[in-house]
């Protein structure tokens, strides 16, 4: 097998598998580029990406710039005399200079099957919209928002409990096995691009923690991915008084109906806009999660009071 000079791009825990797979098939990862240590967690601590612990666990040299726009980064970059990118969840542009720069150019691993879920947020957008499967697409990169030509791909089923931290994990694995192959094929001219079909592009919107607001008034089904799609984040909440109580665990009540937001019985069972949801699991800011009935007891709410 050809050994590559290569640059790995990527941030978060997502990228790991496949900046563990490159590194196990000995190529040489002559940088690593991740987005800044940024503040994290309650004390809001500095703290570096967990590809970048990765990294320098392995004594690679680790880039971390803010932008990839200015002239003097980009020379830096091409001054690495690359064969190939490979980028994971990078969160950074590349510029047309950037892209161009290796000799066979930059390979992005994205988390759906293209053109399905371009964007920033596939894994959870998938799960909102009730695909019943997604996959891993490795694409080409161009200038365009994850527009470049397909190079492989690989799916996986979406079943009723799937959440998105447990896919999250599978396509993980999914891509770190796919980017491997994909070097393999490379300079032996096997990968064969397929450009992305018109029909069916979607778009991945970033989230934000405004997201996981339930509203009762939609259906059971609905907030039920929900509440699976943004678990662990930004997770999915109710407010209780001024204060969001995180739903980690639900299930969908198919013969109960009500207002929406009324609570149905003691198990936690909440109308929504078409059936009801059960609340399995909640959790307060700072406590350790526990069983909605429980929760529920605390709270002295009898039958028919409204969220």
């Amino acid at each position: 097998m050809n050994k590559y000079r290569l640059a790995f791009m990527g941030t978060p825990e997502f990228a790991i598998p496949a900046l563990r797979a490159v590194l196990a098939k000995g190529h040489e990862i002559v940088v690593v580029y991740s987005q800044p240590p940024k503040p994290s967690g309650r004390g809001q601590q500095v703290q570096k990406s967990p590809v970048q612990l990765v990294a320098e666990e392995n004594g690679l040299n680790v880039r971390t710039p803010r932008t990839l726009r200015d002239d003097a980064e980009q020379k830096i970059f091409r001054d690495y005399q690359l064969d190939v990118a490979v980028v994971a969840a990078y969160g950074l542009i590349l510029p047309t200079p950037v892209l161009a720069s290796p000799r066979f150019g930059c390979l992005n691993i994205h988390a759906s099957l293209l053109p399905r879920w371009r964007g920033a947020a596939p894994i959870q957008r998938a799960l909102l919209a009730g695909d019943t499967e997604t996959g891993v697409t490795i694409m080409q990169m161009d200038a365009g928002l994850d527009t470049g030509d397909m190079l492989l791909h690989e799916s996986t089923p979406i079943t009723p409990t799937t959440s998105a931290g447990q896919l999250h994990d599978q396509l993980s694995v999914i891509g770190a096995k796919l980017i491997v192959r994909a070097l393999e094929d490379l300079v032996e001219n096997r990968l064969k691009p397929q450009p992305q079909p018109i029909q069916g592009i979607t778009y991945a919107a970033k989230l934000s923690r405004d997201d996981g607001g339930i509203a009762w008034a939609k259906p059971a089904a609905e907030i039920e991915r929900q509440v699976r799609a943004l678990q662990p984040w930004p997770g999915s909440f109710f407010l209780l008084g001024n204060e969001p109580i995180k739903v980690l665990v639900s299930e969908l009540i198919t013969h109960k109906n009500g207002a929406p937001g009324t609570l149905l019985d003691e198990n936690f069972t909440v109308a929504c806009g078409h059936q009801a949801l059960r609340l399995v699991t909640v959790q307060r800011a700072g406590k350790n999660p526990t069983d909605g009935a429980s929760f529920l007891r605390g709270l002295r709410w009898t039958v028919g009071h409204k969220l």
